[in-house]
């Protein structure tokens, strides 16, 4: 398959993967509304045209965090991304690292947190839910430290599962999953041939560090599900934000009243998401979510935005609605399932590519000049952005 563009990748990894594994990755919550709009929105903001503006000099980079990065993009923290390629974290660590980029492991990695951070020469990112189990989170925490990471990503919008019908059908899970989940790989001989026979172990790597014993996928759910926090109250997350030291991001913000307790408690920075569509179905897509969120908090911390992030047109439109930098969650996964740390380093050069003649053609120069003045549509039926010359 020729692979022109960054949105190419979902369909090389539909024909790559078992349908269990691109239906997870694929799917959103109950009828998966709020996963069409995410993508439907983004893309329906139009771009302000500009020409004749002298765009001999054009930078992507940024800093975040005191770090400084080659463009406005971090991967996002993906679950059991070391099933759609072999050990999957760590050929994506290596190739956001190689461009310059953060990587953020997921609590549900199939890699550990110390098979991933010592191939990359930049300090990894890490994610953390909210758990009943506190030994576990600072456990976690603690490893995460010893390894080098620098920046926390927690994410709240998880104190229950959203339901998923998607992975009742396709086999993740279900009745007789684990068997059609076998006979699913073996209609795919090149995923069972790379991951499944030479990708082991599949197992939960951080959570297995913590157990003494293997957690493979069919403890995924369960033992999720069963450490899932409803209870969880901001006042909770105090004892994460003494211990850790380093920046702290809170992840699932989709409410301005949210973002303002954010910035009450301490945190360094929030990440507008509805976790991909996977969650509540049916709240605002994050491209709707975010004016509102960056007129009460921009300045006060970094915002930074995931869910529906599908090329380097997206990037520069949800920067333009106000976030500092963006997330790529489904789109890297595509890449990697396809073609693994190769897939992964040509999404994220398509994407600079595409950021690049955005900034030409709307006449920004600099990430920091991308804003209002670059978009004009309506983008809610309640606000309207106009340039008036």
């Amino acid at each position: 398959m020729i692979i022109s563009s960054s949105t190419d990748y979902r369909a090389a990894a539909k024909r790559k993967l078992p349908p269990f594994l691109f239906h997870y990755v694929d799917g959103g919550a109950y009828a998966e509304y709020t996963l069409r709009r995410n993508v439907d929105d983004l893309a329906s903001i139009a771009l302000r045209q500009r020409v004749l503006r002298n765009m001999s000099e054009l930078s992507l980079e940024t800093e975040l965090f005191g770090e400084r990065l080659s463009m406005p993009v971090a991967l996002a923290p993906v679950g059991l991304t070391g099933m759609l390629a072999r050990r999957g974290e760590v050929q994506a660590a290596r190739a956001a690292d190689a461009k310059g980029i953060p990587f953020t492991l997921s609590t549900v990695s199939v890699c550990p947190i110390e098979e991933v951070a010592p191939v990359m020469q930049r300090p990894m990112w890490f994610q953390l839910y909210v758990l009943k189990d506190r030994g576990f989170m600072k456990n976690a925490l603690e490893r995460a430290k010893a390894a080098g990471v620098t920046t926390l990503v927690f994410t709240v919008d998880m104190p229950t599962p959203g339901a998923r019908y998607r992975d009742a059908h396709s086999g993740m899970s279900g009745p007789n999953a684990a068997m059609r989940r076998m006979l699913q790989a073996m209609t795919h001989p090149f995923w069972a041939w790379d991951v499944g026979l030479h990708g082991k172990p599949h197992d939960l790597g951080n959570i297995s560090t913590y157990r003494g014993h293997p957690t493979g996928l069919e403890d995924y759910i369960g033992w999720l599900a069963a450490n899932f926090d409803p209870s969880i109250s901001w006042k909770d997350l105090q004892w994460i934000r003494d211990f850790w030291d380093g920046p702290m991001v809170i992840k699932g913000i989709l409410d301005a009243e949210d973002a303002r307790d954010a910035v009450t408690f301490g945190a360094d920075g929030i990440i507008v998401s509805n976790h991909g569509g996977r969650q509540l179905d049916g709240v605002l897509s994050s491209a709707r979510a975010m004016p509102a969120i960056a007129d009460a908090v921009k300045g006060d911390l970094k915002i930074l935005a995931d869910s529906g992030i599908r090329n380097g047109l997206d990037v520069v439109r949800m920067i333009a609605l106000g976030a500092d930098a963006v997330m790529l969650g489904r789109s890297f996964a595509y890449a990697l399932a396809a073609d693994g740390q190769a897939g992964v380093t040509n999404l994220l050069n398509l994407i600079e590519k595409e950021m690049r003649v955005a900034m030409v053609l709307t006449g920004t120069k600099s990430i920091s000049e991308i804003g209002l003045d670059s978009l004009v549509r309506e983008i809610d039926q309640y606000q309207t952005i106009r340039h008036v010359d």
